[in-house]
């Protein structure tokens, strides 16, 4: 059951901390780790990618489709186009970012898989594919029957923001594993670099909350009826 508060305002704060978030990985990644490299002799700069890519993918464009279908009053076709165009985006940015560690890991002799926040990750990716690739085949084209729909609907959107606190938690246990990681290798724990890094994970934290809060608002009086499909 819908908050009774008008879903809007959550939503500015979710787009706000989005940019904070963003920002703060870009000057974490740029001004302290070295930036980004797909090719290079120095094989930290690939694995950069893969923060970047995972919270602009899964959080940040995830978080921004949930977000879409729920607030934006529009007809129901062009909010689902908006949220699956999204959600795609967000799967293939995640899956590069996945790709991106692998390749680090791989050029570096580093094992790969052997840490709890990877196997989330392959996990959170697998359940985010599945989750898409159902709402484009019974949602969108070729489209399921009304009943199947209506009867799929919340178990849709339950699986869907399932999925995407997970994704925000795993990011979450990203952040503090490469910290932990680069204070074994001399960061200071008190150091600038380290409260960027625990300020970026709580931005994120907060922007996935906002999301959360924005789906359990009210929306906007809707263009024509919407009852069919929801967010994810």
């Amino acid at each position: 059951m819908a908050l009774r508060v008008p879903a809007i305002p959550f939503t500015f704060v979710a787009h706000t901390l989005g940019i904070v978030a963003l920002v703060l990985v870009l000057v974490w990644n740029i001004h302290f780790r070295g930036g980004f490299a797909w090719e290079a002799t120095n094989k930290n700069l690939i694995f950069n990618l893969h923060p970047l890519l995972m919270l602009l993918g899964l959080i940040l464009l995830g978080g921004e489709a949930i977000i879409s279908y729920k607030s934006l009053p529009l007809k129901k076709q062009v909010k689902k186009l908006i949220h699956l165009v999204l959600h795609a985006l967000a799967l293939a940015l995640g899956i590069i970012g996945i790709y991106a560690a692998f390749k680090n890991h791989n050029e570096s002799g580093i094992a790969n898989l052997y840490s709890l926040h990877s196997w989330i990750g392959i996990g959170v990716i697998v359940l985010y594919g599945i989750q898409w690739i159902y709402g484009f085949l019974i949602f969108f084209y070729p489209g399921g029957s009304p009943t199947l729909r209506s009867e799929t609907m919340p178990w849709h959107v339950v699986f869907g923001l399932l999925v995407y606190v997970l994704a925000v938690a795993n990011a979450s246990l990203g952040f503090l594993e490469k910290l932990t990681f680069l204070e074994n290798s001399g960061v200071a724990k008190f150091g600038s670099e380290a409260f960027l890094v625990n300020f970026t994970a709580i931005t994120t934290i907060l922007f996935g909350a906002f999301v959360v809060i924005s789906v359990l608002s009210e929306a906007p009086a809707p263009i024509e009826d919407d009852h069919s499909y929801s967010s994810i």
